[in-house]
């Protein structure tokens, strides 16, 4: 069945400075019930999870799941609305009918990059979105992918994301990092080396230019109110959208100071379906449900406020889904986990994605609803793709 067929069944640091540690422990904080199990000649080693809950019913066969068994894994799961009684009736006789399809692509760090490996296996089934939503990490894949909508172009994506080192995003400067948290200036890191990646990557400067219509969010420090961008210069859009708090210096557009979309819309599927999407497939760079732990110092009691703060809206959303709306959500593991500013683990990510997403999207083309079941380690997929960054020929 192709993508395009309507498809929706009725039912249901400095030595001795322990900042950059702390923040890095309190990111790594996030319950892990999958595993880390990579499969013979692959580069996986930590694969996604992130059960779902199925609004209507859980899929048979994920009873038998608990977070104590480290040897299971939850790639993602399915959401639907409810279905209209007319809708019984309609559906049958437009058999093919194309549905209106958003990616959206949620905000991550440099866990980003398992977004990838998501694309790939999406494009790779011939799935091309009517509009891309993207949030912090979100909007930069989101505008490299808009561009150029195909295999190719995430190929280049891959290339770039591969390529990509600390001192590119946050350049290290003279000063330490710890010590800059305290001192009076506008981030940690000035935003010159995102701007050379993002403008570099980007061959389009206006964001209506876009192959395919795109969006991206940012978070305005002047009524502190949600900001969206669908024209106008892109790269700029795109540095206030992931400009992360402390980290990246707000972006002044139009005279407004603009700071990371994740604040207020770290998951913008209600902008999707807003924007008239009935399906949606969004791309997590991390787990679906976020349970928060005991902290041991205030600096992880803030950033999980924080994380608590932007599940929570994406959480009721989920559950509020309008008649007729499917989502379709693929997440990756918390591991390998890492500093803010450590790019090493960008290959595992990538085939981490993909792999999840290979098995999110079979789940998903057989009606599954729900948690996808969870996969043993002798049954982890199929390997992953060898031209994942390779420019298609």
């Amino acid at each position: 069945m192709t993508p395009s067929d309507e498809r929706l069944p009725d039912g249901p640091a400095r030595p001795g400075s322990r900042l950059p540690d702390a923040l890095a422990r309190s990111a790594a904080r996030v319950p892990v019930l999958g595993n880390r199990h990579g499969r013979e000649g692959s580069p996986v080693d930590g694969n996604g999870h992130g059960p779902g809950h199925g609004p209507q019913r859980e899929p048979a066969g994920s009873g038998h799941a608990t977070p104590a068994d480290r040897r299971l894994q939850y790639p993602g799961a399915v959401f639907r609305g409810p279905v209209r009684p007319w809708d019984r009736v309609a559906r049958p006789l437009r058999p093919g009918r194309p549905v209106p399809t958003a990616f959206v692509l949620a905000g991550g760090g440099a866990r980003g990059a398992a977004q990838i490996g998501m694309l790939q296996a999406l494009t790779a089934r011939g799935i091309v979105p009517d509009a891309v939503y993207g949030s912090s990490v979100g909007a930069i894949n989101a505008a490299g992918f808009a561009g150029s909508p195909d295999a190719s172009g995430v190929a280049v994506l891959a290339s770039v994301w591969q390529r990509v080192t600390r001192e590119d995003v946050f350049p290290q400067g003279r000063i330490p990092a710890p010590w800059r948290f305290f001192q009076t200036r506008p981030a940690v890191h000035d935003n010159s080396g995102l701007r050379r990646l993002v403008a570099s990557s980007l061959e389009y400067e206006r964001i209506e230019d876009a192959a395919v219509p795109l969006q991206v969010v940012a978070t305005s420090l002047a009524h502190g109110q949600v900001r969206w961008f669908d024209r106008g210069p892109v790269v700029e859009a795109v540095l206030a959208s992931a400009a992360l708090p402390a980290l990246l210096p707000p972006v002044v557009i139009d005279g407004e100071p603009l700071i990371d979309g994740g604040v207020v819309d770290n998951v913008p599927i209600g902008r999707a379906i807003e924007g008239g999407a009935r399906r949606v497939f969004v791309l997590l760079c991390g787990p679906l449900r976020y349970t928060p732990q005991l902290h041991r110092r205030p600096v992880e009691a803030v950033l999980s406020g924080f994380f608590i703060a932007i599940h929570a809206r994406f959480t009721r959303e989920l559950q509020a889904l309008p008649p007729g709306v499917e989502v379709v959500v693929l997440t990756v593991d918390t591991e390998p986990v890492a500093r803010y500013d450590d790019f090493s683990a960008t290959p595992a990510l990538m085939a981490a994605g993909w792999a999840n997403a290979v098995q999110v999207l079979d789940f998903w083309e057989a009606g599954g609803l729900g948690d996808v079941p969870p996969a043993t380690p002798d049954a982890l997929g199929s390997p992953v793709p060898r031209v994942l960054a390779e420019p298609a020929t």
